[in-house]
């Protein structure tokens, strides 16, 4: 009737922390450089379109956005 385990709770292989905390490590890098990468495209698409600087003031304003970026997120 009553079912009674008395060994441990987890029965499958053990967790391998190492590669666990890589993969974290990794999402957070990824996730960090994808926002980045995103606001600075939001910014230069709003200053070509709005700002006047056409498609190549953007896509130069884009560029540098993700240098100034680089170096601040290191």
């Amino acid at each position: 009737m009553d079912d009674h385990h008395n060994g441990p709770v987890e029965i499958g292989a053990p967790m391998d922390h190492m590669a666990h905390e890589q993969t974290y490590e990794s999402f957070l890098a990824a996730a960090k450089w994808g926002t980045m990468t995103i606001a600075a495209l939001l910014i230069a698409m709003a200053g070509g379109f709005f700002g006047g600087l056409g498609l190549i003031g953007g896509l130069v304003l884009f560029v540098i956005l993700n240098i100034i970026g680089v170096f601040l997120l290191r």
